[in-house]
């Protein structure tokens, strides 16, 4: 079941990486359009249509230093996760329990990791473009007329994902520690009572 939740994990990691909907426009911005981590659309004030820029591949052409840094923190937390599910194949070379605490750490970090992405995306809510979208009311971790949107929302939640995700990891690799046979196990561990 462990294994079930991580892989939903991943998928939820990768949607919140790639996905532009971290902020938007509310009922009171000067013009529509969203804000992802690397991918953003505002709005044509002539012709109402979106145009979009920005690309993964493209520092260049993301608005705001501190959204290039989330970046890299969410992705590093996306693939950290990526590994976790790789390292799956690792059952059947290695100890169970061990590999549950690979897991598990690698959870954690990737927690730590996407902390530290939502908490550094905010301070680039005083980029022009956002600026230009959400009025001049906006500032760094103040969005004046704009909302946080789903994927924001997600990157949170999936923090407390991961880190019950880890928990349970833990909790399975000492267990499978403890149904070691008793040659196998270490021999300090077996002298205590």
């Amino acid at each position: 079941m462990w294994a079930v939740f991580t892989i939903c994990f991943v998928i939820i990691t990768v949607v919140v990486f790639i996905q532009p909907y971290w902020i938007g426009d509310g009922v009171d911005t000067p013009q529509a359009g969203y804000f992802g981590l690397f991918h953003y659309c505002i709005g044509n004030a002539l012709t109402s249509e979106l145009v979009c820029k920005g690309s993964i591949l493209d520092f260049a052409s993301i608005p705001s230093p501190a959204f290039r840094t989330a970046m890299f923190f969410v992705g590093t937390s996306m693939l950290l996760i990526v590994g976790t599910m790789v390292s799956f194949s690792l059952f059947f070379f290695c100890n169970a329990g061990n590999v549950y605490k690979i897991c598990a750490w690698m959870q954690l970090a990737s927690a730590a990791l996407m902390v530290m992405g939502c908490m550094i995306y905010p301070d680039g809510w005083d980029a022009p473009e956002v600026k230009r979208m959400c009025g001049q009311k906006t500032d760094k971790y103040s969005l004046g007329n704009c909302t946080v949107r789903w994927a924001y929302i997600l990157a949170i939640i999936s923090i407390l994902d991961a880190l019950l995700l880890a928990f349970l990891s833990f909790t399975l690799g000492n267990r499978q520690d403890k149904l070691l046979p008793d040659e196998f196990q270490v021999q300090g561990a077996a002298e205590n009572p």
